[in-house]
């Protein structure tokens, strides 16, 4: 399968050079009717399985469910309305979870961290595919817990689309303006600190 095969992509404008999977990962709303194939899921899964996590317990757990089975609607019926709006056209809606507790029952306090790590290179095994994935935080998540069946040992993460990304002029004016707007992040200066918060790093050293 070719890479970046999306119909339509937006690189990142990057200060310092990265990794292309890096620089091509972004979060459309619109995609295509195009269908994920099955292997193609497990490969994304594989992906994230192999994440590194605190002790190596692995937390993590993913609910999915393809357009048209009771598993989609389940999902989507937790998210917010201006969401609905717009994952209608994805293919696969998912959900990740964090079991909150080790194995010997102590609390996990890095669980939503790890998962994240699974989620971040699921996120480039399905870049490196041509799919896109968009991760949302506007649900309802006592709701998502009914609709799925998801025990209190488990934290909810977030739910998001998966499939290919499709023709911006298939969503509304707001949404396609934003679609199509330049990306944009904040500048190392920011956050990345040396010695001390607060302090500058100097990354332009030798």
């Amino acid at each position: 399968m070719a890479i970046f095969a999306q119909t339509h992509t937006k690189p990142a404008p990057t200060d310092h050079p990265v990794h292309e999977l890096i620089r091509e990962r972004w979060s459309p709303r619109a995609y295509s009717d195009r269908p994920v194939e099955r292997p193609v899921l497990a490969r994304l899964f594989e992906a994230a399985r192999w994440a590194p996590s605190s002790s190596n317990q692995q937390p993590w757990s993913f609910i999915f469910g393809e357009q048209g089975s009771s598993g989609y609607q389940r999902i989507f019926d937790a998210l917010v309305p201006f969401n609905q709006g717009w994952v209608k056209s994805a293919p696969v809606l998912a959900i990740g979870l964090a079991r909150k507790n080790s194995a010997n029952g102590s609390p996990n306090h890095y669980a939503l961290y790890d998962l994240g790590q699974a989620v971040g290179l699921l996120l480039v095994e399905a870049t490196s595919l041509g799919l896109a994935v968009h991760e949302m935080a506007g649900f309802d998540a006592e709701k998502a817990r009914t609709n799925l069946n998801i025990p209190e040992t488990h934290d909810l993460g977030a739910i998001m689309t998966i499939g290919y990304a499709g023709d911006p002029n298939t969503l509304p004016d707001a949404l396609k303006e934003r679609e199509l707007a330049p990306r944009t992040r904040n500048p190392l200066a920011q956050f990345v600190f040396e010695d001390a918060f607060g302090e500058v790093a100097n990354l332009k050293r030798a």
